[in-house]
């Protein structure tokens, strides 16, 4: 996807252009993203950034995304996340919007920004933290809700399934995995995300947590990837004792309504996703998105 688009400002003597962003941006891009969001260093978009930049993605996108350019300098950004996704027998292109911004003075161009990167009706684009003060403005680009809410639960009070067992992931876990499901867990894992196996006799299901802290003082684990958000369900009171035992009293995950059998909370306050394209994600997947890649 070749974009190169020119547009003229009223600024004295001002060309833009949107392009890719290419790795000898990224010092720019991440003090620009730091600027516009100053509870973020400019290190933390370094590190996600060079991960990203290591990470292999769907043949003819873009690694990082794109940039309003003026003068050969990003003075507005929008960072994209391309994955190859296996869906039943499916391969997808998704793409995590993740952080967009724009100087102030070049704001009149953002829609543009945005409009430019996420055209591409084969890709599903979606974005996982949109502000409360922007829902109005993804709406109006084309975006739908697929997520509502969220739940913190407390699973180590919910019921176990019998013969389970929780293990971190493991190459011996591979074989009763599919390959995509394998690979999943090996990156995230590299990521410093916690890759888990949940053993059911000859069965494995696979799961990926990462741990947070809520306003800096709770520590919490955030469901990143599960095979079905059902077998979250079957499986809390297993993943509730592991993860507790790890310092993870609380379990966030991605829900549209209050979960039957998690003892805990469901908020519309914050969680909202939205989705644009073919096929939405599922609850219960941000595999290869920016709370794994750059969070963890």
């Amino acid at each position: 996807m070749q974009l190169d688009r020119q547009c003229s400002q009223s600024a004295p003597a001002a060309k833009l252009r949107v392009r890719e962003i290419v790795e000898s941006d990224l010092a720019a891009v991440a003090a620009l993203l730091a600027r516009g969001f100053p509870f973020r260093s400019t290190e933390y978009w370094l590190r996600g950034l060079q991960r990203q930049g290591r990470r292999s993605r769907p043949h003819g996108y873009p690694a990082f995304g794109y940039c309003l350019d003026r003068a050969g300098a990003p003075v507005g950004v929008i960072l994209l996340l391309f994955s190859n996704v296996v869906a039943g027998e499916e391969t997808l292109v998704r793409c995590n919007v993740s952080s967009w911004y724009v100087e102030p003075d070049y704001r009149a161009f953002a829609s543009l920004l945005v409009r430019s990167a996420t055209r591409d009706k084969n890709v599903t684009y979606f974005n996982i933290t949109p502000a409360p003060h922007t829902w109005s403005t993804v709406e109006a680009q084309g975006f739908s809700v697929y997520c509502k809410g969220q739940v913190y639960g407390a699973l180590a009070l919910s019921s176990s399934a019998p013969d389970a067992s929780v293990e971190l992931f493991s190459e011996e876990h591979a074989c009763r995995l599919t390959r995509y499901e394998a690979d999943l867990l090996r990156q995230h894992a590299a990521f410093g995300c916690l890759s888990l196996a949940v053993r059911e006799g000859r069965n494995c299901h696979p799961f990926v947590f990462q741990r947070h802290r809520v306003k800096n003082l709770v520590p919490v684990y955030r469901l990143i990837y599960c095979r079905d958000i059902g077998d979250l369900r079957r499986f809390a009171g297993n993943l509730g004792r592991f993860l507790a035992w790890r310092g993870g009293l609380l379990i966030r995950f991605d829900a549209n309504c209050p979960v039957p059998g998690v003892v805990g909370w469901y908020s519309e306050k914050r969680g909202r996703k939205y989705a644009k394209g073919p096929k939405p994600p599922r609850l219960g997947d941000l595999a290869f998105t920016e709370a794994a890649i750059f969070d963890s």
